[in-house]
């Protein structure tokens, strides 16, 4: 059965995306990050989470946290775990039975200024997630840590199914457990968040009040596809005023 394996949804005031098969030399995700006018700064992951959840959600953020640039905090979530709608200066995490649409999770990320992050969202599909394939702590563990690296301006390492494992969440695998492991990020993905967060910014978009855009759970409210790819589609939808939700969807074999 062929399944979309994760989305991750990005938003920019435009940009342009190409998608590779093979290892990345480095992997910003379009240049994306939080304003800050100081590092190491924190983000704070609101915790939407039912108890199944919690731990990976821990220890995700533990992991996170070893960037020398930025920190991670587990907060109270202040959205709903079946629409999980974005909170501006934050990430909410959620899990619900988000139902057959063919992804275990998303990652959004809503950005102003071409660049600057200003919300982040992770949905977990307990619809997947419930089932044989997939209620394992390793598939848990991958998708939580591979999603939240994402609202941080991550890309993926690798988007080959075939590819030795990376030893690296941000690597796509048909295997988590490796050998290596892909269950926890590495020295590159330390290294390449270094590099996003290189420089300082004059203002902070980290924990701020502003209104952001929102986009649901399935393609239709995603808007035009522009990119496609063997193993991901990216999909575009502008809110004006500068403002576009980019969605990007990768698909297992």
């Amino acid at each position: 059965m062929r399944m979309k394996l994760l989305a991750a949804v990005t938003a920019a005031a435009a940009a342009t995306l190409t998608f590779s098969t093979t290892a990345q030399a480095n992997h910003s995700w379009g240049g994306y990050h939080w304003a800050r006018t100081a590092n190491p700064f924190t983000v704070k992951l609101g915790d939407n989470l039912s108890s199944t959840w919690k731990s990976y959600l821990s220890t995700a953020s533990s992991d996170w946290s070893k960037s020398a640039v930025l920190d991670t905090t587990v907060v109270a979530g202040q959205s709903s775990a079946r629409r999980c709608p974005a909170t501006s200066g934050r990430v909410e995490v959620c899990n619900s039975t988000y139902g057959n649409n063919g992804w275990l999770g998303i990652a959004s990320i809503s950005v102003t200024g071409g660049t600057h992050i200003t919300s982040g969202t992770v949905k977990l599909n307990d619809t997947y997630f419930n089932t044989a394939a997939y209620n394992t702590p390793s598939w848990r563990s991958l998708v939580t840590c591979q999603e939240v690296g994402h609202t941080f301006g991550l890309d993926h390492q690798d988007t080959n199914f075939d590819n030795a494992n990376l030893g690296t969440c941000m690597d796509y695998t048909s295997n988590p457990d490796g050998p290596p492991s892909n269950l926890h990020p590495n020295q590159h993905d330390y290294d390449e968040l270094a590099t996003i967060y290189a420089h300082l910014d004059s203002t902070s978009t980290v924990d701020q009040s502003a209104a952001v855009p929102q986009v649901g759970n399935d393609k239709s409210s995603w808007g035009t596809r522009v990119a496609h790819a063997q193993h991901g589609d990216t999909y575009v939808r502008n809110f004006g005023n500068g403002k576009s939700v980019i969605t990007f969807v990768v698909w297992a074999r």
